[in-house]
């Protein structure tokens, strides 16, 4: 059952603008990344189900943190189907985000009060998204849609829309500046800001200080 309410994890989200997205089949190596996002800033983490027996570590991350960092609201990602959603939302899900729009997903976690993600590529799904309640729409991937200049298209005719792009959001200041400078609530980064060379190095401060550094020029870019 979701620890946090889905309007504590939207404003938390908007607020800070930024969503770190990881997955590890290591529980102990999954600790250890949620700690270094939160020891830069960030207490809002997307696990993604992405491997073999996913569930079984998010659900042992879910409970660690529950007892450790209770502050930190920690999701999931790569969600497909109700049945995915439901499991992981069983299993202490703050939130869901999904490549794809569902439904049925949609559905389940508005009769939960579970955020609720989707990814979309149109103006027309990300209408539809909202007519089944959805608050931040994903937009992915990122780039390929047509980066911040779709942001800036889509906002014209719908500026009520909320958009977080995933894929293709570069940690440098100059994409987080085109990003927020076309209007997105927040952003999805994964491998360019939770590196595999330094999660494989076990170097955790420097993770840290990448997730600080994306705080601070969505701070700046926000000015």
């Amino acid at each position: 059952m979701a620890r946090f309410t889905r309007l504590e994890v939207y404003n938390t989200i908007i607020d800070a603008g930024l969503v770190p997205v990881f997955y590890h089949a290591d529980i102990e190596v999954a600790k250890k990344v949620v700690d270094a996002c939160r020891d830069g800033g960030a207490t809002v983490v997307e696990f993604t189900n992405r491997g073999d027996f996913a569930p079984e570590v998010f659900k042992q991350l879910s409970q660690h943190l529950s007892q450790t960092a209770p502050e930190v609201i920690l999701g999931v990602g790569s969600v497909i189907d109700e049945p995915t959603a439901a499991l992981y939302i069983a299993y202490g899900a703050n939130f869901v985000v999904g490549p794809l729009l569902n439904e049925a997903v949609a559905k389940l976690c508005n009769r939960r009060k579970v955020a609720y993600m989707p990814g979309c590529g149109s103006v027309s799904e990300i209408s539809y998204a909202e007519e089944l309640g959805v608050e931040i729409v994903k937009i992915f991937p990122g780039d390929s849609v047509g980066g911040p200049n779709f942001v800036k298209a889509v906002l014209g005719p719908c500026p009520w829309t909320r958009i977080m792009p995933t894929g293709g959001v570069d940690t440098t200041e100059e994409s987080i500046k085109a990003w927020f400078g076309a209007g997105v609530a927040c952003v999805g980064i994964g491998s360019k800001l939770i590196r595999k060379d330094l999660v494989a190095a076990g170097n955790w401060a420097e993770i840290a200080a990448k997730v600080r550094q994306v705080l601070d020029w969505i701070k700046k870019a926000r000015q």
